[in-house]
């Protein structure tokens, strides 16, 4: 299948698995040339050599200059994926200091790190596309993992942010919200993921699926579990309301570890 990305250059981070592998996968489909990043030299590869695309691991951070090289120079499309959770079973992890930092880091540094070296090109050219993978924690919260839940509020405010900025430029944002999803971090987020994210759980290819429309429609957010819109509407407008029912489901978790 050849769509409409291409000969797209497009980069994903953290596409060793999950939810970045079914991006690699899907923008290739659609035509796209694909830098597939990743901790992992071997997993990264791995996706690559699937996909038929340019494996460039390291820290996503700092892998900009080497995708665009492996791109014939330029970027079209970059997928911010790379992301980091801890289990909140302890409750003095929400003080603990090295989650909180290597949190900011790996899920709001390494966006605007990326940004600040995309954007003079794509200012420059008048087109460019960054994609941010959220998660409805950064909509909505997290029961027992607070680094998580609030550094990605603060990924969601910095893609409103970019999009806000620099639309009016040839700039595009995608913010990607899905809530559970099958992939090793889910898997990793213990009994709180288990009775708030396991139930509705979706496979990673369904958020490839959502973003490809949500670009095609041209949205700024993308609801892989669209009831989350509805919970934001109720956050918002009744915000007690829905911190009385979101500590209800925090009590039933601590009676239930």
């Amino acid at each position: 299948m050849v769509g409409a990305f291409q000969g797209a250059g497009v980069v994903v981070t953290g596409a060793g698995g999950g939810i970045g592998a079914a991006l690699a996968r899907r923008f290739a489909a659609e035509g796209a040339r694909v830098v597939v990043n990743d901790l992992d030299a071997e997993r990264a590869k791995h996706v690559a050599d699937e996909v038929g695309g340019v494996a460039v691991p390291g820290d996503a951070s700092a892998i900009v200059a080497d995708a665009r090289d492996a791109l014939d120079g330029t970027v079209d499309v970059y997928c911010a994926n790379a992301g980091v959770a801890f289990d909140g079973l302890d409750p003095g992890q929400a003080l603990d200091e090295k989650a909180w930092a290597t949190s900011w880091d790996v899920n709001v540094m390494a966006h605007v790190r990326a940004a600040q070296e995309l954007l003079p090109a794509w200012l420059e050219r008048g087109s460019g596309r960054f994609v941010s993978t959220v998660s409805a924690a950064g909509l909505l919260t997290m029961i027992g993992a607070a680094p998580y839940a609030v550094t990605k509020h603060g990924a969601l405010a910095f893609a409103e942010w970019l999009s806000l900025t620099y639309r009016h430029r040839g700039v595009k944002v995608h913010a990607i919200c899905p809530q559970g999803v099958r992939t090793d971090m889910l898997a990793a987020t213990g009994s709180a993921g288990d009775l708030v994210l396991q139930p509705t759980a979706i496979e990673p290819e369904a958020v490839a699926d959502a973003l490809v429309k949500g670009i095609e429609e041209d949205r700024f957010l993308i609801l892989p579990h669209p009831e989350v819109a509805a919970y934001h509407q109720a956050r918002a407008g009744d915000p007690d309301r829905w911190l009385t029912g979101m500590n209800r489901i925090q009590q039933q978790w601590e009676e239930n570890r």
